[in-house]
């Protein structure tokens, strides 16, 4: 029943100390973090003590013309682990960071990774295709995660249109706003080059991505998020109000309100659960505990 599931057991005393039998995984957000941290300082060290290292490793891991006709497709996925310049990186991490936790909580880490990569690559084409038709203007070699991030905030702006962020880190505004912002802001300087420097395109492409995932990809799979995908009328905040157990039979309960979680958490990991689900599995636990 419930308690058999490893997740569920209390944790068990060894000679080590106190260790719970679950041990939850990094989510797929703090990999990403890591991993950009890691290539980050690498590269920052290669800059100051060895520049003919640093330039050679951005001349295979940029996304450039020269590099894709050289046959370089890696880096399509390689060019979105690299920054320039600390603030190109604390930018983009900081966007990851609660970008990355409020749809990785809704979609689960696997459908996570994949919606994140695959945004970053047809960000990176967007752009690409771009520099094809206007190299002198757009022909510049390509780098960081913000593809990859935008084609997060279309998702979330999918899955959760009425929740909340802060623009800017100061102004509240709905995603379902801000997506159609970015939008605007990303084709204008795409159609007026004002900002040679910055990927508008990427951008671009990494929100069709992030809304054709959600919309096109996942539109079979809905019936198995447990309900995470159903358009959300309370902010992400919010806690979620949980019927009373009371009222249903524990078998019932069991097998109408828990195996379905439970079932979610060995497909995709304990990360994946919303508020509401993890309310549920706390609710159960307590009255399995009492019988």
């Amino acid at each position: 029943m419930l308690e058999d599931r490893d997740y569920m057991r209390q944790p068990e005393y060894n000679d080590s100390g106190w260790r719970p039998r679950f041990q939850p995984r990094w989510s797929g957000t703090v990999v990403l973090l890591v991993v950009n941290l890691l290539v980050f300082v690498l590269l920052e060290i290669n800059k100051a003590y060895n520049l003919e290292g640093f330039l050679k490793v951005f001349k295979f891991c940029a996304l450039s013309d020269e590099g894709l006709s050289h046959g370089y497709i890696w880096q399509f996925i390689t060019f979105q682990f690299l920054h320039i310049g600390r603030w190109h990186f604390v930018g983009n991490m900081l966007a990851l960071f609660f970008l990355g936790r409020a749809v990785e909580g809704l979609i689960g880490r696997k459908r996570f990774f994949l919606l994140y990569i695959t945004s970053g690559m047809i960000g990176g084409v967007f752009q690409t295709l771009l520099g094809l038709i206007f190299p002198n203007i757009f022909g510049i070699p390509v780098v960081g995660s913000s593809a990859g991030v935008f084609g997060l905030l279309a998702a979330l702006a999918v899955l959760e249109p009425t929740a909340e962020m802060l623009m800017f880190f100061i102004i509240p505004v709905k995603t379902k706003h801000l997506v159609w912002v970015a939008v605007v802001v990303a084709l204008f300087y795409i159609i007026v080059p004002a900002e040679p420097g910055v990927a508008h395109a990427a951008h671009l492409g990494g929100m069709a991505m992030g809304w054709f995932f959600v919309r096109k990809i996942m539109q079979g799979d809905w019936t198995h998020l447990s309900g995470a995908l159903r358009p959300a009328k309370n902010k992400l905040s919010r806690r979620p109000k949980l019927e009373p157990l009371e009222e249903n039979p524990v078998a019932d309960f069991v097998v109408s309100e828990v195996d379905p979680i439970l079932d979610k958490i060995s497909a995709n990991g304990i990360q994946s659960l919303t508020a509401r689900e993890r309310a549920v599995l706390e609710a159960a636990r307590k009255k399995m505990a009492s019988r």
